[in-house]
């Protein structure tokens, strides 16, 4: 997994509304907080990206922008986030599969998804935050919040 203070892996994936999404396009803007989850429509995928649609004060402002991302298409992306009401960019890492994941050090090879891993990187491009739960550790949305606060 890329650690504390090393350069954030750059992307560009496909949003669930078939737009592209490329991290560098934030440096020197804001910083984005890349929340990687397992598979839509799981309780605690849901769980955890519903504490960014009820709190956009904090996941989507002129500071900070939250992205998820799994191997789902943008398709299952789309359906999803329209269910959850999610508004934030919802990624697909689906082809090459994973590979976004597997950059970032938290692709699952077992089950062929990623682990819940989150990393805040900062308008320099710049890892700030670093964590990683196994698919059944749900994560704990202060944390993300106190790293934003800490930037």
């Amino acid at each position: 997994m890329i650690e504390v203070g090393e350069q954030a892996p750059d992307f560009t994936l496909r949003d669930q509304n078939n737009e592209e999404f490329t991290l560098s396009s934030s440096r020197g803007v804001r910083s984005v907080l890349v929340i990687f989850y397992p598979l839509a429509f799981t309780g605690i995928c849901t769980d955890e990206l519903g504490a960014v649609r009820d709190d956009t004060s904090t996941y989507q402002n002129g500071d900070v922008q939250a992205v998820s991302i799994s191997v789902d298409s943008a398709y299952v992306q789309k359906i999803f986030s329209q269910r959850e009401g999610y508004e934030f960019p919802m990624l697909s890492d689906f082809w090459p599969h994973g590979g976004v994941a597997k950059s970032y050090g938290v692709f699952n090879e077992d089950n062929g998804f990623a682990n819940r891993g989150t990393f805040l990187v900062d308008k320099d491009g710049i890892v700030r935050f670093a964590q990683m739960n196994g698919p059944g550790e749900g994560r704990n949305a202060d944390n993300w919040r106190d790293a934003i606060a800490k930037l």
